[in-house]
Order: C-alpha cells, then sequence, then structure tokens
C-alpha cells in the first residue's frame, strides 16, 4: 500500500508504526481498495502506509498519537467479527476524543464484581450489534439492566434502532413472551389524506420505521411468522388502550407526538416481567395545532428522579447516520433555530 502523502496537521512531525499480531484480518480492517485507510487520514490529517503487518503512521504528534488509538481500536473490533466501514471510523474517532474512551469502549473494563465487564453487545439472528457511540453504551447498559427507559435525542443516534435489538435479543431468548412496537399516527408535517385498505394497510406506513428495524434484526419470514402468531405486536398507541402489558418488551417510537394524556395511558400499560422503552426527540414536535403539548415533554418533567426510569440523552454528536445527518442537527437546533 503507497500512495502520496495527504497534507498533515499542523505541528511537530512525528512517525510511528503499529505492528498488528493477526495479519490476516487487516485486508477488513483496511477496506477495500484501502478504502477505510483512505478514510482515517482524510479525517485525521495523517498518511498512513503498510508492509506486512507493520503499519506507518505520519503527521503531527497528536494526529498519529490520535491515529494510532483509533487503528487499534478499530483493529480490536475486527478481531470481534465487526465489519469495519465509514460509520464505525466515524464512530470511533468520536468516541476517541472522549476523556474516558479507552475505559469506555473497552471491553476489560472493571465490573461491580471485580472482575472484566462482558462486551457491550446486541445479538440477534441476523447480526451483533455493537455500540458506536459514548451515549449508546451508555443507553446499551441501560438497555440490558433497566425496566423503563427514555431515549431522548435526535434522529439518527439509534434510539429506536437498538431498543428493536434489544427487544429481538430477548424474545429469542425467552426472557420475554413477545415484542409490542407502537407509535403515535401523526403525519410529520403533512396531510396524507385518505389510506385506503384495512386497518393494518391504514397503519402501516406510519410504522415502517419500526417495520425496518425488525427487518434488519430478524430473517424476513421469522418476521412475518412471529407478527401472525401474535409474538411481535406493531400498532398505533390508540391501541394500547385498556391493556396491561405483561411478559413483553413494549416501545414506544416518536413519543413526542403523544398528548400528555396518551404518554400517561401509555405508560401506565406497564404490567409484570415486562421493560419499557420511550424513543422520542423533545425538539421534533408534529402534533397538529399549535403550540403542541408533548406528551414526552410532560413525562420527562414529571418522571425525572423517579425510582426505577432511567433516561438516556443523544446530541447531534451522536448521530450514526452519515456525517452531515449530525452538522444538519447542529444548524438546527444551533442559536438561529
Amino acid at each position: 500500500m503507497s500512495r502520496k502523502p495527504v497534507q498533515a496537521q499542523t505541528g511537530e512531525r512525528s512517525r510511528t508504526e503499529v505492528n498488528f499480531d493477526k495479519p490476516q484480518l487487516l485486508p477488513q480492517l483496511f477496506g477495500e481498495y484501502d478504502s477505510n485507510i483512505l478514510a482515517l487520514e482524510e479525517r485525521l490529517g495523517v498518511y498512513i502506509h503498510a508492509r506486512g503487518q507493520r503499519v506507518v503512521i505520519e503527521g503531527s504528534a497528536e494526529a498519529v498519537a490520535h491515529a494510532r488509538e483509533v487503528l487499534q481500536e478499530l483493529h480490536s473490533r475486527v478481531i470481534r467479527g465487526e465489519d469495519v466501514d465509514t460509520g464505525l471510523i466515524d464512530a470511533v474517532i468520536a468516541m476517541s476524543t472522549e476523556p474516558m474512551f479507552t475505559g469506555i469502549v473497552k471491553t476489560d473494563i472493571p465490573a461491580g464484581n471485580g472482575g472484566g465487564a462482558p462486551p457491550i453487545m446486541i445479538r440477534t439472528r441476523k447480526k451483533t450489534i455493537v455500540p458506536r457511540s459514548v451515549a449508546q453504551t451508555h443507553y446499551m447498559r441501560e438497555l440490558m439492566s433497566n425496566d423503563m427507559i427514555f431515549a431522548l435525542g435526535p434522529a439518527g443516534t439509534g434510539k429506536t434502532y437498538l431498543a428493536v435489538a434489544q427487544a429481538v435479543a430477548q424474545l429469542i431468548t425467552g426472557s420475554v413472551q413477545r415484542l409490542i412496537l407502537s407509535r403515535p399516527a401523526v403525519e410529520a408535517g403533512e396531510r396524507l389524506g385518505f389510506l385506503p385498505g384495512d386497518m393494518k394497510e391504514k397503519v402501516d406506513p406510519y410504522l415502517r420505521p419500526i417495520y425496518d428495524a425488525l427487518y434488519d434484526c430478524l430473517p424476513a419470514e421469522q418476521v412475518e411468522r412471529r407478527i401472525a402468531s401474535g409474538e411481535i405486536e406493531i400498532a398505533p398507541i390508540a391501541f394500547m388502550r385498556g391493556r396491561t402489558l405483561a411478559d413483553a418488551f413494549v416501545i414506544l417510537d416518536e413519543a413526542q407526538n403523544t398528548t400528555p394524556a396518551q404518554m400517561k395511558m401509555f405508560l401506565t400499560r406497564f404490567g409484570a416481567n415486562s421493560r419499557m422503552v420511550i424513543c422520542g426527540d423533545p425538539n421534533q414536535v408534529d402534533l397538529p395545532g399549535g403550540p403542541p403539548a408533548s406528551g414526552l415533554r410532560d413525562a420527562v418533567q414529571r418522571l425525572e428522579g423517579v425510582e426505577g426510569i432511567s433516561f438516556s440523552w443523544f446530541t447531534a454528536a451522536d448521530v450514526v447516520r452519515h456525517p452531515i445527518v449530525g452538522r444538519i442537527v447542529q444548524a438546527y437546533e444551533g442559536p438561529n433555530a
């Protein structure tokens, strides 16, 4: 691998070597046509070249140290079976700027009993999902340990996706008997008019993001079979009234578009041996009329500090879609918003 050096960051020139003990994994680390290395060079302002299992990094001292840390973390993730792409590269770079990067991201952090903590991951039929931001790391721990979790923040941070993945994992292992996935049937600033078909066909467009997450975690035939058997139920929030949701993993998506009365109704459906996750962005309310009173905002104000309820907050820095999505969120939430 040899290319023209990129313009390095300003500062004292530095050079370091990294030797990897599993050279057979380097093609996965480097990516097709060295695409991952090119991405690292562009983002960190360094020059990276390899000879066998020896990788040389050149640039400013600060940039070289940063690139070395990120490259080693990416290599450890390849060893664990993760696929390296630009999304993971951006996530690891973002996490590496956190002061507790090593303690959060590595899997040998001390557990409460003094031993090594297991890796933070969710296993489903189709993939193993790992955190891609510091906030996701905290959120995944909450999903594994708490009964009611509020996930709050902008689109693209993985709030619903990770909740669905954890729900699927618990259904597969039998720790819950069913999945109940819900969201308000509220249009995002548009009037869609009359929708043809039966009730399922009318509400499915509102629930498509939940279906997408399910199909990413389970084979399509399993999703359809479990929906037909009632193990997976996908319905608008109005269908929850009068029920007690026991032995279930319950997810409410787009919760900012509930009214306070709807939110109270939904939260009080909580039953024995259940887990409930409420996902939404308090800054993106699409309720008709104005100014809307969001049930999510109301719930956060009332329930913060209540025992047994945890809150995971995300910001634009936690967006794990294309980097431009994070910049768009920051622009809309900035001083001119």
